[in-house]
């Protein structure tokens, strides 16, 4: 039982927290919470009435750093307009940028790494009792949270994000993320099956699991990684949540394709709970561009991963990443993405635009594609995929499936919105519902009727 401070600044010991940026940050933010409401932190909905305010950041690109940044800015009026004694930056931005923002932002009270945010507590009262003896607490990042940690689960009932493991090992030229999070780290398959059952025993339906790398989970760990076209330690992380109780829906990201077996693929194939969707990045199609990014694959490998992924899953949701205007890329290697995104014919596609990033090797490299250059691309692509993603979606008219209700839609209380095994949390299209209902957490069956852009319209039916 926690002890409210009658000495130090936190007297009510009231916290606002905002997370940016991935699913990955936003875990560790949660356990952050987690931490704090064990201590006997209460979570104010206003950041007027917080004592501490704590923003998890990100900056993985430019925009990213922007918003962090603006965000840390605009809430440190209440250091002056509120009841805020202590302004906190944990995260990708303090990993990266603690040198400089001591100095530039000394709005800021502390700096958090991303490898020492299980330490928010013991800080916090260091910095309330005026024993801190520096600002950041930033190191090589070593940490992962396991099962013992405490979580606050702020994802709505139903969902949780599973993190795998933390860290990536690829360095692929672009990425800062190797700098920013560490080495790979993995959890132990126990570990992870411990906490996917005290989630499902929170209400969590729908366990969707995340990392840096799925297909490296577990090289770092005794008998991990392939063989021969096998990949035992990750058939048996997923083999064994399937075994969870109450869990309905798993769905797996950043499994790239140079590691996808055939044993997971058929796994895949037979499961009831592991949904027919598959998040593989590929960055490419065109070789020339994969070796100046430092991928493992080709154009040739990532095309045969996906016809076999289709050979033994058939009606696989697929959704990737690609890069427009890496150095280098000439209008040829640009129709080689184009073609392979006409024949791979993905649901889902997230289309970033290159920009240089400090720190990373592609930095260095020469032939850089120009400004114009680059929107142009964007463009293109991202018309090409709208017609792509709408004929795909208009195959859905007249079938009856599984839809998880998420609840009123975002415009409207008149329609429900919820997502189907192939649309992921956040980051794909929606199911709107303009006929029947349902409550949050339920999966009902629907009739689809219409098709939008990237969202589905159908109504609720008994069967």
């Amino acid at each position: 039982m926690s002890i409210v401070s009658t000495n130090g600044k936190f007297k009510e010991k009231s916290l606002f927290f905002t997370s940016l940026g991935c699913s990955k940050n936003l875990v560790d933010s949660q356990v952050m919470l987690g931490h704090l409401n064990l201590d006997g932190f209460k979570i104010s909905s206003t950041p007027e009435d917080a004592e501490v305010i704590i923003v998890n950041t990100c900056s993985f690109v430019e925009a990213a750093k922007r918003e962090s940044i603006d965000t840390v800015l605009d809430l440190a009026q209440f250091k002056e307009d509120g009841k805020c004694q202590a302004l906190v930056m944990s995260g990708c931005m303090a990993q990266r940028y603690h040198g400089e923002l001591e100095s530039e932002m000394p709005e800021i009270d502390m700096f958090i790494g991303t490898g020492e945010y299980n330490k928010i507590v013991p800080l916090l009262k260091a910095l309330d009792e005026g024993k801190l003896e520096k600002k950041s607490f930033v190191e090589i990042p070593r940490y992962i949270h396991t099962e013992f940690d405490p979580r606050l689960n702020t994802s709505p009932g139903y969902m949780a994000w599973l993190k795998i493991s933390e860290g990536c090992n690829r360095n692929c030229t672009f990425c800062i993320i190797p700098t920013l999070r560490g080495k790979l780290r993995s959890r132990t398959v126990d570990s992870l099956v411990a906490e996917a059952k005290n989630l499902a025993g929170q209400g969590v339906r729908e366990l969707n699991l995340i990392s840096q790398d799925f297909s490296d989970y577990g090289v770092d760990l005794e008998n991990g990684g392939k063989k021969d076209n096998s990949n035992p330690m990750i058939y048996k992380l997923l083999s064994e949540l399937e075994k969870v109780e109450g869990i309905d829906w798993i769905r797996v990201f950043y499994f790239y394709p140079d590691d996808l077996t055939e044993d997971v693929m058929e796994l895949m194939a037979k499961s009831k709970k592991i949904t027919k969707y598959l998040d593989m990045p590929i960055q490419h199609f065109a070789d020339g561009v994969l070796k100046r990014m430092n991928r493992r694959a080709t154009g040739e490998l990532i095309h045969s991963k996906i016809a076999r992924l289709r050979e033994h899953v058939p009606g696989i949701v697929l959704r990737t990443s690609v890069i427009v205007g890496f150095p280098g890329e000439t209008e040829q290697d640009f129709n080689d993405l184009l073609e392979g995104v006409k024949a791979a014919r993905f649901h889902h596609l997230g289309v970033f635009r290159y920009s240089d990033e400090e720190g990373t090797p592609a930095v260095r490299l020469k032939d850089k594609v120009a400004e114009d250059v680059i929107e142009q691309r964007f463009e293109q692509l991202y018309e090409l995929q709208k017609e792509i993603a709408r004929e795909l979606n208009q195959e859905y008219v007249g079938k009856v499936i599984d839809v998880l209700v998420e609840g009123a839609h975002e415009e409207t209380d008149l329609l429900l919105q919820g997502r189907h095994a192939g649309q992921a949390p956040d980051i794909d299209g929606k199911v709107i519902i303009n006929d029947g209902m349902a409550k949050a957490g339920e999966i009902v069956k629907v009739e689809i009727t219409e098709v939008l852009d990237y969202d589905l319209v159908g109504r609720i039916i008994d069967l």
